[in-house]
């Protein structure tokens, strides 16, 4: 099986893959797509193409039936997108480094085709070619003794130019995003060479350096540690001419790497030396092979889609591999203070397509006292840190109807609550959007921390006011009234809408209520506890409380008050025994909700779940929101497949004997 291949930007390195793909028995050059018409007849004429297989439009290439593959070599701003795109219209993409301008773009990218069920590959061509295998084997053979430490680096002296695409912002330049990959995801591959694994990730990230007057980083040098010990040495540059050799050392040798990232870029033979250094000395290797470094690139991807692979062999990166690339240079950009566009409020601009087709719309709900629907699920923002970040997430939360965001005063002591007002912001969405913000947690819950705290909110925020408002905690030692008093004079000013508590006791809650009757002041209109099919069996967080009693559901039954679940999936305790672990030991599923009761619950969901077409996971969050009282559920996906794969669960109704039969309150 030939592989049909079709380039989208037919630049430089797009003629580097073209010429690697003439060397390839598995894949074949048939079409080629740009803006720039002359660009394009150049390309065609020099590659055999015909006008017809000149394409201007990638919407109409994409429609083409007889292209296979996509091989995405544009500027780095549109890697991400037009992947997506690709990977919708069912082709397999080959996609030139960097994966994406941030992590979160990698893993949107990376969902995706694993939602077509197509192949994805990031193009790092030197992984590719056989020295870096032969390096493998080396180390594995136990020549050098364990891999202690690398030095890798990559830099050239490109002179400055504010609107070449190495310096300029908008077109995703700097030295780390261009060429930091290279040393970073070579350091990442022999530090999981010494542990047994394909790669592995850093736990920590330093580094230093200059930016250019256009404020991306010209010249980088890294430092990274590993758990295993391994350290790394890392250095890049688009403004200084490097030795751009790799040198390995271990506890009983060392190899060096003469040329690791481009040998025979642009013609063959691609032939490089490597040296290895023992007690016996040094020996050298003479890699050779007639073919041009890009055909191996060309060959193991062609070869894989052929094979019916969604994802390249290591040493070829995989999407785990890819996606560990990004966030450590996500890290190294920010001990830089050097910021993509993607980073910045007035140029971060929505990645389309990030959910799949056909999925059901988050329900919304009135709410007596908020202006406007709300969504019945509400994305939960206390893992996004940054603008980048969370606007993946965020924009796929709006595309499904979702409009409610939950964030607090403590969260990333501060960063996220500027994360997401970066965001709305950037999106022009503050009327839009229902923002239900969080004060007064431990140990500053008292009366007169709530306006301090909220004013801080609102800043970061951007926002004159929030339409709901909860008191993150509760303080026993102050008397109810207080705490009443000091919300109402908030919400008299028009900062806040309807407010209430958060781990709140029912009776503290009620108490609250009935002093706000007397002297004819709003009283707290919504509960935020935990509430969950599987009954919290230790608190998550000290002070943390569950709904999930006889008492509590009473109540809520009794008085009608509306909830907002937190951990409503029980921090993914219905989730397959695969996917449960991903949490810190302390606040993982199984230390605060695992019982002989819950896995009992567990079991009928799972039943449940089979017999309706859905998950476990879905069922559960489909409990919380068919209650017999107004209930709402805080959830809290990190990218847009876990909202995908969410939203069944806001689809599914429940009936009243499920609902009770789930609980184990019936038989």
């Amino acid at each position: 099986m030939t592989i049909r291949w079709a380039i989208v930007g037919p630049g430089a390195i797009a003629h580097n893959f073209a010429d690697g793909l003439a060397q390839c028995q598995s894949g074949r050059l048939v079409a080629v797509c740009g803006r720039d018409p002359a660009r394009l007849s150049t390309f065609g004429e020099k590659h055999g193409l015909a006008a017809d297989r000149q394409f201007g439009d990638v919407d109409a290439m994409l429609r083409d039936p007889d292209i296979d593959a996509v091989y995405i070599s544009t500027p780095h701003p549109w890697h991400a997108e037009l992947s997506v795109r690709a990977l919708r219209a069912g082709k397999h993409v080959l996609c030139e480094k960097p994966a994406g301008m941030n992590a979160a773009e990698v893993v949107a990218v990376t969902e995706v085709a694993a939602q077509e069920a197509r192949f994805y590959m990031e193009a790092i061509m030197y992984r590719c070619h056989p020295q870096i295998a032969r390096v493998l084997e080396v180390i594995t053979a136990g020549d050098i003794g364990t891999p202690v430490h690398i030095r890798s680096v990559f830099g050239f002296d490109a002179a400055f130019s504010a609107t070449s695409r190495l310096y300029d912002s908008a077109l995703g330049g700097g030295a780390i995003l261009d060429v930091g990959i290279y040393p970073v995801s070579l350091a990442r591959l022999i530090a999981g060479a010494t542990v047994g694994q394909d790669f592995d990730n850093p736990v920590t990230v330093k580094g230093t350096g200059t930016l250019a007057p256009t404020g991306v980083d010209a010249l980088a040098y890294g430092l990274l540690g590993f758990d295993s010990g391994f350290t790394a040495e890392i250095a890049v540059a688009v403004n200084r001419v490097m030795d751009n050799r790799a040198v390995i050392t271990g506890t009983k040798g060392k190899i060096e790497i003469d040329d690791p990232w481009v040998p025979g870029r642009n013609a063959g033979p691609s032939t490089t030396q490597i040296h290895i250094t023992t007690s016996e000395g040094t020996r050298s290797e003479t890699l050779g092979d007639a073919r041009m470094l890009f055909a191996f690139e060309a060959e193991t991807v062609s070869r894989a889609i052929a094979d019916g692979r969604l994802q390249p062999l290591s040493p070829a990166p995989t999407h785990a591999d890819s996606i560990g690339n990004a966030e450590v240079l996500d890290r190294w950009r920010a001990e830089l203070s050097s910021r993509t566009f993607a980073e910045r409020p007035v140029t971060n601009r929505p990645l389309p397509g990030l959910l799949p087709r056909n999925l059901p719309s988050v329900p919304k709900v009135t709410l007596a006292g908020v202006a406007q629907p709300v969504s019945a699920l509400i994305m939960g923002c206390d893992n996004r840190s940054t603008l980048a970040e969370g606007a993946i997430v965020w924009d796929a939360w709006m595309e499904a109807g979702g409009n409610a965001f939950d964030t607090a005063h403590v969260y990333g002591g501060g960063q996220h609550e500027k994360a997401l007002g970066e965001w709305i912001a950037a999106r022009g969405v503050a009327q839009e959007v229902v923002v239900i913000g969080k004060g007064a947690h431990s140990p500053w819950c008292l009366p007169d921390a709530i306006e301090v705290q909220l004013a801080m909110s609102l800043d970061r925020l951007g926002l004159a006011s929030v339409p709901v408002y909860i008191m993150h905690r509760d303080n026993p030692d102050v008397p109810v009234g207080e705490f009443v008093d000091a919300l109402n004079r908030l919400h008299d000013r028009g900062l806040i809408g309807i407010f209430g508590g958060s781990n709140w006791s029912p009776e503290r809650l009620l108490e609250a209520n009935a002093y706000a009757a007397r002297a004819g002041m709003q009283g707290f209109g919504i509960l935020n506890n935990n509430l969950s099919l599987a009954v919290m069996e230790r608190p998550v967080w000290a002070g943390c409380l569950t709904s999930n009693t006889p008492e509590a559901l009473a109540m809520l039954r009794e008085t009608q008050m509306v909830h907002l679940s937190w951990s409503s999936q029980a921090r993914g305790y219905f989730l397959p025994p695969a996917l449960r672990d991903r949490l810190p030991p302390d606040t993982a599923p199984e230390t605060c909700f695992g019982s002989m009761a819950n896995a009992e619950r567990r079991r009928r969901a799972e039943d449940l779940a089979q017999a309706r077409g859905v998950t476990a996971h879905n069922v559960a969050t489909a409990w919380v929101l068919c209650q017999d009282f107004p209930s709402l559920a805080l959830i809290g996906p990190r990218s847009p497949a876990e909202i995908a794969s969410t939203l069944p669960g806001a689809a599914l109704r429940l009936s009243p004997d499920e609902v009770a039969w789930l609980n184990l309150e019936t038989g």
